[in-house]
């Protein structure tokens, strides 16, 4: 299964696994933007991606913890 931008939650899922001791409320966007690039399953255009998509990812991984 390949991730898109669109894909907040599954997005939010995976960085909630891979970093476990990371408090997703104080990640800056800059950072969010590089670690959804080094997920094995994610295969989207990097600059499609805006400050609207990485909210929604952050408030998803927050959901998530």
């Amino acid at each position: 299964m390949s991730l898109k931008w669109t894909d907040t939650l599954d997005i939010a899922i995976n960085l909630s696994e891979k970093y476990p001791d990371i408090d997703p409320q104080y990640v800056r966007f800059t950072d969010l933007h590089s670690w959804i690039l080094e997920l094995e399953d994610f295969d989207d255009n990097p600059e499609n991606s805006n400050e609207k998509i990485l909210e929604a990812i952050q408030m998803s991984w927050i959901e998530e913890m």
